[in-house]
């Protein structure tokens, strides 16, 4: 089988090789992504319009556990197959797709992603990329060892003011970093009490569907779907594992970090329901390039967040954008609020101007800052699927978002142990505190 990247970067319309057949060529200029979605409302119809917007995608099936998502997306794409469960879909048409676009809720990334890789599907899976750190890892070394395309849906890594923080921090413009503080004063916790009784559930809904691998559990209205799924520990991870991808996403690129070494939350008792509705987490990650000899990383989430800090006074006593992340090098700090804001370089509390000629020389970034969303936001989802054209390469791969998924993770399993500090072993993939491990999966129901 000829290799479409390689193809592609080394021929042209004028150079190819006179051995090769022309339907080959010809399939290749005008092959389409044949897309099949899981999950189709809220988010999911986000992901679905920016991906079809590519004019090289065929949107083929869609599949929702909501009958109502399914129909108004079904309205979108009416020459789309309709399907209600994933598995069913993927065992009949697995052979007529090129890739898979997850946007369910958290619980299901994994199973869903998993099967399709399983079909040697391409797969842009929504963040965090698992609900188990187990599940991460194991879609890494799944999708390696197929050699897929993958991507993780975190459209701002492909943003303007992203890309130019991770180019400031490693042309060295605050030096080597030694912490990093990020915040978010949303609130996906709950801290209230588990519902009583059930609701029926309503009929456009597949109430065991949408449950999935997860444990059994009544059906109470307003409570997971459409509801607060996100602020619950079965379904979603909490703030942390929602905005924290977000805003962890930048530093934890620019500075080429790996999982951390020690984790430790400060929050209130766990529940076994809801996650904590304020979080006060730190980190201690081993260095690198960009580091001090090891990296010291604080988040903080919910109401208030984040507390006043020296490292977090601005020039001029600027207010700190609502969310946002520091970094505190040796020659100074960066903002980088979140999102659609230009970073700022402090040093000795002043504001300093810094030369981006040379990024846009190097054809990095683009000589006007960019400042509409809307014609940002398709830019990830266009890169996945030229990567499975063969003309570029994801930059989000689970490669990478497997890590930093799993970094968000051992925060979330931290609140299960407030105060304590957990020490985490990277090559065993183990706690030190054995207490711990068992959060490190869950099983599967069979539905």
């Amino acid at each position: 089988m000829i290799n479409r990247r390689n193809f592609l970067k080394n021929t042209s319309i004028f150079g190819i090789t006179p051995f090769l057949p022309s339907y080959n060529f010809f399939n290749l200029i005008n092959k389409k992504i044949k897309t099949a979605h899981i999950g189709v409302g809220g988010m999911g119809k986000a992901d679905l319009n920016d991906i079809a917007s590519h004019k090289k995608v065929e949107v083929y099936a869609l599949c929702d556990v909501d009958n109502k998502a399914l129909v108004e997306a079904g309205k979108l794409f009416p020459n789309a197959k309709l399907f209600k469960d994933y598995r069913k879909m993927l065992e009949n048409i697995h052979e007529d797709i090129d890739a898979v676009i997850v946007s369910t809720p958290d619980h299901t990334h994994a199973p869903a992603s998993i099967m399709a890789m399983e079909h040697n599907k391409h797969v842009y899976c929504q963040k965090p990329l698992t609900h188990h750190v187990s599940e991460a890892r194991k879609m890494k070394k799944l999708a390696e060892e197929k050699n897929l395309v993958t991507q993780m849906g975190i459209q701002v890594h492909s943003f303007y003011d992203y890309k130019l923080a991770t180019l400031l921090i490693k042309s060295g413009i605050i030096g080597k970093v030694s912490e990093v503080r990020a915040w978010c004063p949303k609130n996906w916790g709950y801290d209230g009490p588990e519902p009583n009784g059930s609701d029926l559930v309503p009929d456009y809904l597949d109430w065991n569907l949408w449950l999935g691998t997860a444990k059994e559990r009544p059906f109470k209205e307003k409570v997971y779907h459409p509801g607060m799924w996100r602020k619950l520990v079965d379904f979603g991870c909490g703030t942390l594992g929602d905005m924290g991808v977000h805003i962890f996403d930048t530093p934890y690129n620019a500075l080429d970090l790996d999982v951390p070494m020690t984790i430790k939350n400060k929050c209130r008792k766990p529940n076994n329901f809801g996650f904590p509705e304020k979080n006060y987490v730190e980190y201690v990650f081993p260095g690198t390039e960009y580091t001090t000899e090891t990296l010291k990383w604080i988040w903080e989430d919910g109401k208030g967040s984040p507390k006043k800090h020296k490292d977090l006074k601005l020039p001029n006593n600027d207010k700190l954008p609502l969310q946002g992340a520091m970094f505190i090098g040796e020659k100074g700090r960066l903002l980088l609020p979140h999102f659609m804001e230009l970073p700022k370089l402090i040093v000795d509390n002043q504001y300093k101007n810094f030369d981006v000629s040379t990024f846009v020389d190097n054809g990095e970034l683009s000589e006007i800052p960019v400042r509409d969303y809307g014609k940002e936001s398709y830019l990830h989802y266009h890169q996945f699927i030229d990567t499975c054209l063969g003309k570029d390469e994801c930059t989000a791969p689970f490669s990478y978002s497997s890590r930093l998924t799993e970094t968000i993770l051992l925060g979330v399993i931290a609140g299960r142990f407030p105060g304590k500090t957990l020490h985490w072993d990277n090559s065993k993939a183990k706690f030190a505190e054995d207490e711990a491990n068992k959060y490190l999966d869950s099983p599967y129901r069979d539905f």
